[in-house]
């Protein structure tokens, strides 16, 4: 293991394709295979897209078939943090949005950070742009979603919920300013070494990660 002070690379993965906030180990990534690959566009378009809504028929009830209401507590949940700041966000609302957004898209990424840093890598900079190209693609245009920083187990709890908030912060910047994603549909949150992917492994990569989820689409609502 290289230990050069300049240039060395703490590798962070957004979490596997229709994964959990917390996944079983067992679980692929994108790029899967030992090495660090950039994805594609269209890898997180199909990813992050919502779920395709099945026609509505008529059964043998009696009246129409209608779709099920949206969850007025996640939506409640969504609209109150659009817009935040990642420091603002409290505990008890971090861990909301974690429950929400267990069940909704999601997308690994392999993307790397200067060593203790929150400096986004020049290797990484492929996947950073898909995402910002996947993002403001007629697909997923209008949606809200969450940019979530995950760090392993090493060090203090405050030095890596800081670290993990500034690296969630740093993606989102790079989005709202080279792609003109609204920042209102990026909603950043930081959860430290609070939800390990490999906790029999606490200092592996596969632990330093950071999440994209697609919390709640507008545009296709209305299709």
């Amino acid at each position: 293991m290289r230990l050069a002070a300049k240039g060395l690379t703490a590798i962070l993965s957004i979490i596997t394709i229709g994964a959990a906030l917390s996944l079983p180990t067992s679980a692929a990534y994108a790029g899967d295979g030992g090495n660090s690959k950039n994805v594609t566009e269209d890898e997180i378009v199909r990813a992050l897209a919502p779920p395709a809504k099945k026609p509505l028929t008529r059964g043998l009830s009696i009246g129409p078939q209608t779709e099920s209401a949206p969850n007025a507590a996640e939506t409640k949940l969504i609209q109150s943090v659009r817009g935040r700041s990642t420091r603002s966000l409290s505990s008890t609302e971090r861990e909301e949005i974690a429950s929400v957004a267990k069940d909704k898209p999601n997308i690994d990424l392999e993307i790397t950070f200067d060593y203790n840093s929150a400096n986004i890598s020049a290797k990484s900079m492929p996947s950073v742009q898909a995402l910002g190209r996947a993002l403001t693609s007629p697909d997923l245009r209008g949606s809200t979603f969450v940019v979530a920083g995950h760090t392993d187990a090493a060090g203090g709890e405050a030095y890596n919920q800081d670290l993990s908030e500034r690296r969630a912060d740093s993606i989102k910047r790079y989005l709202i300013e080279k792609y003109n994603v609204s920042a209102t549909d990026l909603v950043t949150v930081g959860y430290g070494k609070s939800k390990l992917k490999n906790p029999s492994q606490p200092l592996a990569e596969v632990n330093r990660r950071v999440q994209v989820v697609n919390m709640e689409n507008k545009t296709t609502a209305s299709k």
